[in-house]
């Protein structure tokens, strides 16, 4: 008895995944398939009729079975896109969201027309999407710190950046307090972060495959959601160079709140919009 398809597997997948209540249930199935087979997406449809064999289509199965309860496609395969790179990503880590992208490109603008010593410190740095995509993509004599207090989250990152050969410095620690020694007060052109910013009472109320796999140390920014950012403020004021740049990614329901945390002398700042014109980035040169 014939087997079942490539093109009949992907449409029982999608639809299983659709009644479990997937969001993208056939670009789900897809990248599935695709990991399985050890192919890209494109392959599904050039061999749409050819027949899955029989350890394929249990592996297969069996990641669906998972997709269905909760768990992250990116968690599944252990890999995600950001800045047209592929990072490794696993379950101590944040998966890169593409809005995050927003934050790489202003920064990348910042560092481009800075005209003192090219400094840049990403702060929360988790799988070190954003710290390698910026050593990639910026100038050549550009320094890239980045800063996480989870070792587990560095040791993912450490491997990011040696998979893409990108000089980066990874420091441990909270916030930028492992600069301390490392670089002079008022050196940094550029601090970039995306910390916890979920209030603490929203939590429960995530996504099934946000809350109950990817840390939560990642994503719980206290009371308001804005705790780390409070401390981190007065942190980037001793660091950056005078008109230096700070970028932090926020919800978009933060705006104005988060922007009252460069409410001084010190700073001129705004609010940056993603594509979908929702505020995205608290965007502030001091």
């Amino acid at each position: 008895m014939p087997g079942v398809t490539i093109g009949d597997s992907l449409v029982q997948a999608a639809c299983f995944l659709r009644d479990s209540g997937a969001l993208s249930p056939r670009l789900d199935a897809e990248v599935l398939l695709a990991y399985v087979l050890g192919r890209d997406r494109v392959y599904l449809y050039r061999e749409y009729d050819r027949v899955l064999e029989g350890g394929h289509e249990r592996c297969y199965r069996a990641l669906l079975e998972r997709r269905a309860a909760g768990e992250p496609v990116a968690y599944l395969t252990g890999h995600k896109e950001f800045m047209g790179l592929d990072f490794v990503v696993g379950p101590h880590v944040l998966i890169p969201r593409p809005e995050t992208e927003l934050m790489v490109e202003r920064a990348l603008e910042a560092i481009s027309g800075w005209a003192g010593p090219r400094v840049v410190v990403d702060v929360g740095t988790g799988s070190g999407a954003v710290a390698v995509s910026l050593a990639r993509l910026a100038p050549p004599d550009t320094r890239v710190y980045a800063v996480d207090i989870s070792p587990r989250a560095l040791d993912v990152a450490r491997a990011n950046a040696k998979r893409h050969g990108a000089p980066v410095s990874f420091l441990a620690g909270d916030l930028l307090s492992p600069l301390r020694g490392m670089l002079p007060p008022g050196s940094v052109a550029v601090i970039i972060a995306n910390l916890p910013y979920i209030p603490s009472d929203a939590m429960a109320g995530l996504p099934l495959d946000v809350r109950g796999y990817e840390p939560a140390v990642a994503l719980d920014g206290g009371a308001d959601g804005l705790e780390l950012y409070r401390r981190l403020v007065p942190q980037a004021e001793t660091w950056l160079s005078s008109g230096g740049h700070l970028f932090m990614e926020i919800s978009p329901d933060q705006g104005e709140t988060a922007l009252d945390l460069l409410a001084t002398p010190r700073w001129r700042a705004g609010v940056c919009r993603d594509l979908a014109g929702r505020p995205r980035l608290i965007c502030g040169i001091g």
